[in-house]
C-alpha cells in the first residue's frame, strides 16, 4: 500500500484536531505541530471540509474543527476525502478491472487486498490514533516483527 504525502498530511492534521477538542486549531498552529507546510495542508483541509470532515470557523479565535465526533471518524474516511477510493488498479476499481488468461485472477487479489485494508482502516478512528488507543488486532499485526520487514 502506497500512502501519498497528502494522505499522510491529512492523517496527521486529523489526528491533531481530535486531540485538540472542541476548539477551532489554526492550519498554522497544525503545520507547525506536524512540521507541514501550510498553503498545502490548506489545500488538504478545503478537501476534508467539502467531504463534510472538518469546518472552518473565521474570525480572530477561528481555525479548523472536525465536523463530527473524532469516534465517529475512521481513517478510510480521512483517506477517501482526499485521496478517492482506498485501493484502486491504474485508476480504476478492481472490480471494473478484467484480465484474461493465466492473469485472471488477478482482479480476485485486488479485491482481496482491498477487504483487507478496509478492515483495518474502517476500524479504526481519529479517536483511537489521537488517544494511542488503537484496536488489539490492529495492535497485535504490528507487533508481529514480520510486519515491519
Amino acid at each position: 500500500m502506497r500512502l501519498s504525502a497528502r494522505v499522510d498530511y491529512a492523517l496527521r492534521a486529523a489526528a491533531e484536531l481530535a486531540a485538540a477538542g472542541a476548539g477551532p486549531t489554526t492550519v498554522g498552529e497544525l503545520a507547525k505541530e506536524q512540521d507541514m507546510p501550510p498553503k498545502y495542508l490548506e489545500n488538504i483541509l478545503l478537501q476534508m471540509r467539502r467531504a463534510g470532515l472538518v469546518r472552518g470557523q473565521r474570525g480572530p479565535e477561528g481555525g479548523y474543527v472536525l465536523a463530527r465526533p473524532a469516534a465517529d471518524i475512521s481513517l478510510a474516511d480521512v483517506i477517501r476525502a482526499v485521496d478517492g477510493p482506498l485501493a484502486n488498479v491504474r485508476g480504476e476499481r478492481p472490480e471494473h478491472v478484467g484480465y484474461r488468461g493465466p492473469a485472471e485472477s488477478l482482479q480476485m487479489v485486488w479485491i482481496a487486498l482491498r477487504a483487507t485494508e478496509r478492515s483495518i482502516l474502517e476500524e479504526v478512528t481519529l479517536e483511537q490514533v489521537a488517544g494511542g488507543t488503537l484496536p488489539e488486532r490492529v495492535r497485535q499485526l504490528a507487533a508481529d516483527p514480520a510486519a515491519w520487514d
